[in-house]
């Protein structure tokens, strides 16, 4: 029974072990390649080679063949830190013949069950990043959940600062209120785990931003009468640009239809009578949005009921136009008046005492014209 066992223990590592990076030459004395290593800084595997090889690959979990550069390295994109992969690479010798050795990276510690379950995260409501997770099933008693988010291009990290905490005071979910603070490109979303107990694993997400976002649903406005309404909406989203749209119509007690909207941001309807209408936005290679709430429109009133109201706003605006008018007019008219009928100066009494504060006209002979009358000369003469 025993040797059963271990004969059972024995295989099962090479039976796991995919067929393209069998292990052909086990325990080979002087294998061609030695000393596989992980570089996490610049994500690459690399090794060192003792003995004539005709070419390298590596594979990641049975997938992702990868031609090795120069016979020396393994690039990769992206590096998980909390779930072990099986790194493996085949080599092929000048005679033909394959060798192949494996490593697993990350080296996986503490219990998994211990490290933060079910990470989820999602951009919603235009601007907000929301990750939530639950307390592993054998996390120790003590445990504490930390989340940060890491752009994979640039490495620039961010730690969350706003967390909603269980009864128990664990933290189990994350927001950032503003997403527009994070440029394109790959990002991970890690929750890590402390415990004074044991060691707790970290939990991680690695996905585009655009591929979790939860489109909003556009509000409709309506224009209409008894003939048409026309419905208008406007999308908005930091990480989409082009929407389709999906309109789901209920006119009176009819059963409701599905219209894709033909223009991009509006959509007419005739006849609408009274009617209720709800929308969502749709993107390639995405789920669709969330419906909008229902909105209810009563198009029933008079076709001149558009007439009327233009007419009302014509007729104000000509009476603020004929009143302006006549004001200039009035303004005018008096100018004139007054340049054809200047005021005619009064002479004053040259012997009287209170002119002084009274208003005199200058009079400039320099200035006459032939219309004026002449002005005969007064000479005062004193009594003797």
């Amino acid at each position: 029974m025993g040797t059963a066992l271990a004969m059972v223990l024995l295989w099962l590592p090479v039976l796991l072990t995919p067929i393209s990076c069998l292990l052909q030459r086990d325990q080979d004395p002087n294998p061609p390649i030695k000393n596989l290593r992980m570089d996490p800084r610049t994500k690459s595997l690399t090794w060192d080679i003792h003995g004539n090889v005709s070419a390298i690959e590596c594979c990641i979990n049975s997938r992702s063949n990868t031609k090795a550069k120069k016979n020396r390295f393994c690039k990769f994109y992206v590096l998980p830190k909390c779930k072990a992969s099986n790194y493996t690479v085949k080599v092929t010798t000048i005679d033909g013949e394959t060798f192949s050795t494996w490593i697993q990276y990350p080296k996986q510690e503490g219990n998994p069950e211990a490290a933060p379950q079910n990470l989820d995260c999602q951009v919603h409501d235009k601007d907000f990043l929301t990750c939530s997770w639950a307390v592993g099933k054998e996390a120790p008693s003590d445990v504490q959940y930390y989340f940060y988010l890491e752009n994979m291009n640039t490495n620039q990290k961010w730690e969350c600062s706003d967390y909603t905490a269980n009864e128990l005071g664990q933290h189990i979910q994350c927001q950032f209120d503003d997403v527009s603070q994070f440029s394109e490109g790959q990002y991970r979303f890690l929750a890590r785990g402390t415990s004074n107990e044991s060691t707790v694993p970290c939990s991680e997400l690695i996905t585009f931003l655009p591929d979790i976002e939860k489109l909003i649903a556009p509000k409709i406005t309506v224009s209409c009468n008894q003939s048409l309404a026309f419905m208008k909406w406007n999308m908005s989203s930091h990480f989409h640009k082009n929407f389709d749209y999906k309109l789901e119509i209920q006119q009176r007690s009819d059963p409701p239809f599905i219209q894709m909207a033909p223009l991009k941001n509006s959509f007419m309807l005739t006849n609408p009578g009274t009617f209720t209408v709800r929308i969502r936005a749709l993107t390639i290679l995405k789920s669709p949005g969330q419906w909008s709430t229902p909105q209810r429109f009563v198009c029933d009133y008079e076709e001149n009921a558009f007439l009327q109201i233009w007419l009302t706003s014509s007729l104000i605006a000509l009476a603020t136009l004929v009143t302006v008018g006549t004001a200039l007019l009035l303004c005018k008219r008096y100018s004139v008046l007054k340049m054809l009928f200047p005021p005619i100066p009064h002479v004053k009494d040259p012997t009287g005492d209170n002119f002084q504060d009274e208003k005199m006209m200058a009079w400039e002979d320099c200035k006459r014209t032939q219309q004026e009358c002449p002005v005969a000369e007064v000479q005062l003469l004193r009594e003797t």
